[in-house]
């Protein structure tokens, strides 16, 4: 069994005599205090977080207080350890000091030298851990940015808030468009949390067949319902001790909702045709492309799961509301993908750089890490035209000579241009600075077409 983290000294000594009157003299000065008679075993049973001190006497049968020393820093080097010495040892406590021991106590001692000894070893194990957890953020953070690709402020907000909600034990609501990353999101909480050794499971509840939600998400007994031959453990219960990812919730039925709202109130579950209550230590992260509030006004959504998922919520913002994290992305996944496939890298050019920068990205990140996909692999693109998202073009990774890439920049510049309202060849030429004739003769070389432009010949100049 671990070591609880409110022990601040394990006090090793086969002395039982000795033991009790240093284990009481380190209770009476307000110390949490683990007497043990000897030393087999304690290294297994301390974190590398635990925030206390050990002192151990250096005879003793088994294992003696330097072997001890040597076994406790090699699995930290920086955990505290305070050796008692007796009469006649000395030349092996300077032994055990050069080994790295915090000090040692010659026998007879004071209670003050054990007191303040002890004391000024908290204090340097509590400099070590905040430290260790200054490092850990630092990495965290440059992990995020690894992971979460963008300099646009929007990015580097939900960025901290995820640095700030990961070490919580706090459920969180994603709220995020389809393909928006809410998945990527769910991991870096888990990730980044004191839960990361823990299991993640991930669960799509749009995917589930209403006949089977309740059994996948809660489980069953043997005989719940007609086919239920052998006990089934569902994923709430499977990801005890970690993190449960549950998409799309806005499609779970009232009846399953009622069911989460009392596991996430009681941190219990029951499998159907059971009784009994099993207890779960589980984060819930929960993700919707919906807006829950109006779900709920509607009657789709319970009000009360609702405001009980809504205590932590993220928002992961649109690609189309990130500016330039577009180009940062395509660029990110093409050479990831040129990298998995062996090919060679491929340098976004102008007119291609303007395309993206002029699309909307209705699939968001999933959308445009396809089209980096396609990129890396030479194949030609044309961006989605629709109605909902008009920008039109072509990527493709050759970039070809000057005069290609000027022409490819020009027809992506007017293409872009075509998406805005203009009544006349007039108003769109004036918009592009050029006269009416040049630009009719260059939207008849790049194929584009404008509604007015069969009407302009007599006009032009």
């Amino acid at each position: 069994m671990s070591i609880d983290n409110q022990i601040q000294v394990v006090l090793i000594d086969d002395d039982p005599h000795l033991r009790q009157a240093l284990c009481q003299t380190l209770d009476l000065a307000g110390l949490k205090v683990l007497p043990l008679g000897e030393a087999t075993g304690l290294t297994a049973r301390l974190s590398r977080d635990w925030p206390g001190v050990v002192v151990s006497d250096i005879r003793m049968p088994g294992m003696d207080g330097l072997e001890l020393l040597a076994e406790l820093h090699g699995q930290d080097p920086e955990l505290p350890v305070l050796l008692i010495t007796g009469h006649g040892d000395v030349p092996l406590a300077v032994q055990a000091m050069r080994a790295g021991a915090y000090d040692f106590l010659e026998k007879p001692f004071a209670s003050d030298a054990l007191l303040d000894s002890v004391r000024r070893a908290l204090a340097l194990r509590r400099l070590v851990l905040d430290n260790r957890s200054l490092r850990l953020a630092l990495s965290d953070r440059q992990q995020l940015s690894t992971r979460l690709v963008g300099h646009s402020p929007q990015m580097l907000r939900l960025r901290e808030q995820i640095g700030a909600l990961a070490a919580t034990r706090a459920d969180v609501l994603i709220l995020g468009e389809t393909g928006a990353g809410k998945e990527a999101v769910a991991r870096a909480l888990h990730d980044l949390s004191n839960r990361r050794s823990g299991p993640f499971v991930a669960i799509n509840a749009g995917a589930l067949a209403e006949s089977v939600v309740e059994s996948e998400l809660f489980g069953h007994e043997p005989g719940a319902f007609t086919g239920a031959q052998k006990r089934r453990i569902g994923k709430f219960e499977f990801a005890n001790g970690g993190t449960l990812f549950l998409d799309e919730i806005e499609s779970m039925s009232l009846d399953v909702q009622v069911k989460l709202l009392r596991l996430l109130q009681e941190r219990v579950v029951e499998r159907l045709g059971g009784n009994q209550l099993i207890p779960l230590d589980i984060r819930i992260i929960a993700a919707t492309k919906e807006d829950l509030r109006q779900a709920a006004d509607q009657g789709r959504f319970r009000a009360d799961l609702y405001y009980r998922l809504n205590v932590a919520p993220l928002r992961i913002p649109p690609l189309r509301e990130r500016g330039e994290d577009a180009l940062m992305l395509f660029q990110h996944f093409a050479d990831e993908a040129s990298s998995r496939h062996g090919l060679p890298l491929h340098e976004l050019q102008p007119g291609q750089r303007a395309l993206l920068l002029r699309h909307n990205w209705p699939g968001n990140v999933r959308e445009l890490q396809n089209a980096a996909e396609r990129f890396a692999l030479g194949l030609e693109l044309a961006l989605d035209n629709t109605p909902d998202n008009p920008v039109t073009g072509v990527l493709t990774s050759t970039p070809g000579g000057l005069s290609e890439q000027v022409e490819q920049f020009e027809k992506s510049l007017i293409a872009a241009e075509l998406t805005r309202p203009h009544s006349s060849l007039r108003s769109l030429a004036e918009a592009l600075g050029v006269p009416r004739k040049t630009l009719h003769d260059k939207l008849r070389k790049h194929g584009l077409n404008f509604a007015d432009s069969s009407n302009q010949g007599a006009d032009d100049e």
